[in-house]
């Protein structure tokens, strides 16, 4: 049995020599056998292949997605939070804009009536016991402000310091019922009193039922005796409607507020008035129209022609 084993061994040895060598014969005289054997290998074994990727890939594809997946959630919320800090970055850049623009308004008014002023911002807006409409500003008694003072903006009045703080002040609006304040007609020497009514509409109320007021017409403050509470010259609005009754003791007239109130964001209080009265000085001017250009065209007369019998 022993010997009998490794003669099989031997002899299965011999075969495969033999047949390797046939192999390599073949092979090197130009026999592509191998290759047929490789090609049919290939085509037998080529759709199972092709029905396994089939199997495999929904599985690649979902963990592929998967992946991109987190990555595209990432760069959204990375988005989202850089256009929020965009938008935050304009609204605060239109507000500081906004701000600045009322400033400059309101010192350019000031400069042309030769007040003193300190500006402030407005920090809070609403009504107290006393007054229906207020506004607190962030200025106060350290920035020399004091109690009965005008509070302008860059379009005309806006009120009254009613009660000076350390650093804030408390400031009744013109548009307040209980604001009263002595007003003249631009441009003439008719005077009368002016009384807040609760909106931007107030009423103008002359003296003399001889005075002509009408539609279009500015008022502007009169001023107080040593410029306090109310300094002269200031705007304050515009004629809207009139009342000229027949045979009444006074002529009253609606005045539209030049300010908007419950836009104002910086006024400033005036702290010092120059000697003199600026008059109508701070009247606003209406825009100028701008002009159409125009074209001249100049005709020649087209040389005449003759005809000779």
């Amino acid at each position: 049995m022993r010997y009998g084993g490794d003669n099989r061994g031997r002899l299965l040895l011999v075969i495969l020599i033999v047949t390797s060598l046939f192999l390599i014969t073949l092979d090197l005289r130009g026999v592509q056998l191998l290759a047929g054997i490789r090609s049919g290998t290939q085509s037998a074994f080529s759709p199972i292949q092709k029905f396994g990727a089939k199997i495999t890939a929904p599985g690649r594809n979902f963990f592929g997605d998967v992946t991109h997946l987190g990555r595209t959630r990432s760069q959204i919320e990375r988005l989202k939070a850089e256009n929020e800090n965009l938008k935050t970055k304009l609204i605060n850049r239109k507000a500081a804009d906004a701000e600045l623009d009322q400033l400059k308004s309101t010192l350019d008014l000031a400069g042309r009536a030769g007040y003193k002023v300190v500006a402030a911002r407005v920090i809070a807006q609403g009504s107290t016991t006393s007054f229906s409409q207020t506004i607190t500003i962030d200025a106060g008694t350290v920035e020399g402000i004091r109690d009965n003072q005008t509070v302008i903006c860059g379009l005309g009045l806006v009120g009254v310091i009613k009660q000076a703080y350390s650093h804030s002040a408390l400031v009744q609006l013109a548009s307040d019922p209980g604001f009263k304040i002595g007003a003249r007609i631009a441009g003439s020497q008719q005077i009368g009193i002016l009384n807040g009514q609760g909106t931007r509409t107030a009423l103008l109320q002359l003296l003399d039922n001889e005075s002509t007021v009408k539609e279009g017409d500015v008022i502007l403050a009169r001023g107080s005796q040593n410029n306090r509470p109310f300094v002269p010259g200031v705007p304050i609005g515009e004629v809207i409607s009139t009342d000229n009754a027949a045979g009444s003791v006074t002529q009253s007239a609606d005045i539209k507020f030049f300010a908007n109130f419950s836009n104002v964001g910086i006024v400033s209080v005036v702290v010092g008035t120059p000697s003199g009265d600026p008059r109508d000085a701070l009247v606003p001017q209406a825009p100028r129209p701008t002009p159409v250009p125009t074209v001249t065209v100049y005709a020649s007369p087209s040389p005449s022609t003759s005809v000779k019998p």
